[in-house]
Parts: structure tokens; C-alpha cells; sequence
């Protein structure tokens, strides 16, 4: 996966779990992707994601570059237009606007669905991720600190969001 990146942004379907989860599990092997140490089956990964709100990013021959996935972050009326997200990329294909076309797909499909709040925990260790949030419009609203515990560390997470200006 070392060439040149132009991916193309499509929906995340069953077609890409084998490399969605794999991907999945490279970042949580990494150590600064989240508090997860076993990426989910593709059921539960399905389940769980909104599926108008979830995009794989892929290379000319039809590989997984990287993957975001939105979440509701309640149940609550209050709170319909506020959804959590994860962005993950290969580990090959980094650095090469992967994530920054993942983040702006999600930006569109959600402020299409009148969905004012974007948001995720993103440990404070993990400065690509705060770096390519940043350039997406996404600003730190705090850090939730000693928050849970991993591998045995307590860990802190940046809380980032991001509002959209076309949602009044």
C-alpha cells in the first residue's frame, strides 16, 4: 500500500469487513486509538454504526485505505444531532489525506441528515489524529482526565467536536 493515495470515498459495506476490522485492530495494537484491545466482529461493528455515517476510503485497486463510522451518543431528543465518530488508516497509507477525506465525507453525510454535533475522545498521545481533526474544523473542548484505564495506565482523553455552520 505504499504508492501514491487518491482514494475514493464510498460507503462502508459488508464487502470491506475483513479489512475494515483488520485495520481496526492495527490501530488498537498501535495503543493510541482507543481503550478497546480486540477490534469487533463484523456483526458487532455492523450493529453499532450508523450506517448512513460510515465510509471506507479506498486505493485504485479496491483495497481499504482507512475507514470513519459515526455513532449516536444518546437516545435522548436532546441530543439527535449529536453523533461520536472513529477514523482509522492503514498504517501504510498515513500521512497521505486518507483521513481528511474520510473526515469530510462524514462532515457532509451528517450535516445532510441535520446532524449539528460531531464529536470523539482522542487521546491527548495521538497528536496525528488532533493534527488532521484540526484541519477538518474540529477544536478541543476539553481533556477528561485519568478517564479509564488502559493496559493498565490511566489515560486521558481530549474531547474534540465539531458544529456545523450550515445547521442553525
Amino acid at each position: 500500500m505504499s504508492a501514491p493515495v487518491s482514494p475514493s470515498v464510498v460507503p462502508l459495506t459488508a464487502v470491506h469487513a475483513d479489512e475494515v476490522v483488520a485495520i481496526y485492530q492495527a490501530g488498537i495494537d498501535e495503543g493510541n486509538a482507543t481503550f478497546e484491545t480486540t477490534a469487533p466482529t463484523w456483526e458487532e461493528f455492523d450493529a453499532a454504526k450508523l450506517p448512513g455515517h460510515r465510509f471506507a476510503a479506498l486505493d485504485g485497486a479496491g483495497r481499504v485505505l482507512g475507514w470513519v463510522a459515526a455513532t449516536k451518543v444518546s437516545d435522548r431528543c436532546a441530543y439527535a444531532g449529536v453523533v461520536e465518530h472513529s477514523v482509522y488508516v492503514h498504517p501504510d497509507a498515513r500521512g497521505r489525506g486518507v483521513a481528511s477525506a474520510l473526515l469530510a465525507a462524514l462532515i457532509d453525510s451528517t450535516e445532510e441528515a441535520g446532524i449539528w454535533t460531531i464529536q470523539s475522545g482522542i487521546f491527548p498521545e495521538n497528536a496525528a489524529s488532533l493534527a488532521v481533526h484540526a484541519r477538518a474544523g474540529f477544536r478541543v473542548i476539553g481533556t477528561r482526565e485519568r478517564i479509564g484505564l488502559h493496559h493498565g495506565a490511566w489515560r486521558d482523553v481530549a474531547l474534540v467536536e465539531r458544529r456545523s455552520s450550515r445547521i442553525d
